[in-house]
């Protein structure tokens, strides 16, 4: 229904609509749409660094196979014991953020920085690919090493709260959709890496080149030979 006007001193006011509701539903499906965008952007970046790294690879598959066996698919039960899988994907995020770039944000009230007055109204962007690759945080910030997870940065997590890694923001205005999609590109690698053993197409390290965009894609396809590496009967 077309909502009815007012008359105010001769001058015609329209009326506003209300703004219409937003089922439970599309939300849901938005956070799936999105999030599986970004799984897909980072589960690129971590094959391809594994595959540039076999160490890592192969010391990531001998964990799926101690904890979780050759007789049967990953479960999301197991994550929690696959310590090393985790900081694979930590390392992932800090080298490769799905978003490199933050979304916009504004000051609420003046303050300083840094040394630095910043007045209220301010608007900031902030640039998290740099951010997580500053040396005076990360030694050897441009290399792939997922055991400083392990080790130096062994609380460091990735929900905000540790402010040298944070590739789905910080505070209120963090991604939705953070634990959803930790949850599934935990799993799916998991599930990747436990089912096949991964190869390249061509003698040469994969291509690491990323293309210009909000979204951290890579510039150039990835191409990978899969061979199964359990039974038959446990697909």
């Amino acid at each position: 229904m077309t909502p009815k006007n007012w008359t105010l001193n001769g001058t015609t006011v329209i009326r506003p609509r209300k703004p219409a509701k937003i089922r439970a539903d599309e939300i849901l499906e938005n956070l799936i749409a999105g999030g599986g965008d970004t799984v897909t952007v980072m589960l690129i970046w971590a094959l391809s660094l594994l595959l540039n790294n076999r160490h890592a690879l192969k010391r990531t598959q001998d964990e799926l196979d101690e904890h979780v066996g050759k007789d049967r698919q990953v479960n999301e039960s197991d994550i929690n014991n696959l310590v090393y899988l985790q900081a694979v994907v930590k390392e992932t995020l800090r080298l490769y953020p799905a978003a490199p770039i933050s979304g916009l944000r504004e000051f609420a009230e003046d303050c300083t920085v840094g040394g630095f007055h910043v007045r209220k109204g301010t608007r900031l962007i902030m640039n998290l690919g740099k951010l997580q690759r500053d040396p005076k945080v990360w030694s050897n910030p441009a290399e792939f090493r997922p055991e400083r997870f392990l080790t130096t940065h062994k609380d460091v997590d990735v929900k905000g709260q540790h402010f040298e890694l944070i590739p789905f923001g910080a505070g209120r205005r963090s991604c939705p959709g953070t634990n959803f999609g930790l949850q599934m590109l935990h799993l799916v690698l998991a599930t990747l890496l436990h089912s096949f053993e991964l190869s390249s197409l061509v003698d040469a390290p994969v291509d690491m080149t990323k293309s210009a965009g909000l979204t951290n894609l890579k510039a150039t396809p990835l191409e990978v030979l899969l061979a199964p590496r359990l039974s038959p009967n446990v697909y």
